[in-house]
């Protein structure tokens, strides 16, 4: 699979669902790939990743962007609360808001920063135990508290379970996001994306499917 295809078959579930071209964005997701696989997605003029950690990203993107300096990179995964400072500078959105005490750090270093990342609130569509996220019952409380403390939020994020069809959870958010005003709608992977899409997504993180299976066992 190449990013042409991933990008024709964006394409095509777009018309399918009557979705205006161009409205769902492809976030690459370039956790531990190798420098030289990013770069030939760069390179075919790619310009949105994701990362999963704030330590490989920090080892990773200020280089690139030296190159490339319209590149954007947004953390998909686990942020704690130590390393938000650091994500402010690295990352142009923050997926993975998933609990009180990181949105109130967010908007304490928001105030002093004078700016923020976008913002996705991640739900535990699943409710999962072992999966970080705010349950589909709490998130509306969520979501006020958030707009009480000024933070600027995109939308929401999710990621089912393994072995459940996708879509039940891709409604389930798209219903949350709704009617709470929220536009964005982060789900679907490479597996899936097309369902994500034809229930409303706007960012689709797609990895192994542009890069290649990963490198490292790790992450």
């Amino acid at each position: 699979m190449s990013l042409s295809e991933i990008k024709d078959r964006i394409a095509k579930a777009e018309a399918a669902a009557g979705r205006t071209p161009g409205s769902v964005q492809l976030i690459a997701v370039s956790k531990v790939q190798p420098d030289d696989r990013v770069r030939a997605v760069l390179d075919q003029g790619h310009r949105l990743f994701g990362e999963n950690r704030v330590q490989e990203a920090a080892g990773k993107w200020p280089s690139f962007r030296e190159q490339y300096p319209d590149v954007q990179v947004h953390l998909i995964g686990p942020l704690q609360t130590n390393k938000t400072r650091q994500a402010f500078g690295l990352f142009e959105a923050i997926h993975s808001v998933d609990r009180p005490k990181l949105a109130k750090t967010i908007a304490r270093i928001a105030q002093e920063e004078g700016r923020c990342p976008d913002l996705f609130i991640q739900v535990n569509t699943g409710e999962e135990p072992q999966k970080a996220g705010i349950l589909p019952a709490e998130a509306d409380a969520f979501i006020a508290d958030c707009n009480a403390m000024d933070l600027r939020l995109e939308g929401l994020m999710c990621i089912p379970p393994v072995e459940e069809e996708p879509s039940l959870h891709f409604a389930l958010l798209a219903k949350i996001a709704e009617r709470n005003g929220l536009s964005g709608l982060s789900m679907g992977m490479s597996s899936d994306f097309e369902r994500a899409i034809a229930l409303g997504a706007t960012h689709v993180r797609v990895g192994s499917a542009i890069f290649g299976e990963r490198v490292s066992s790790g992450g």
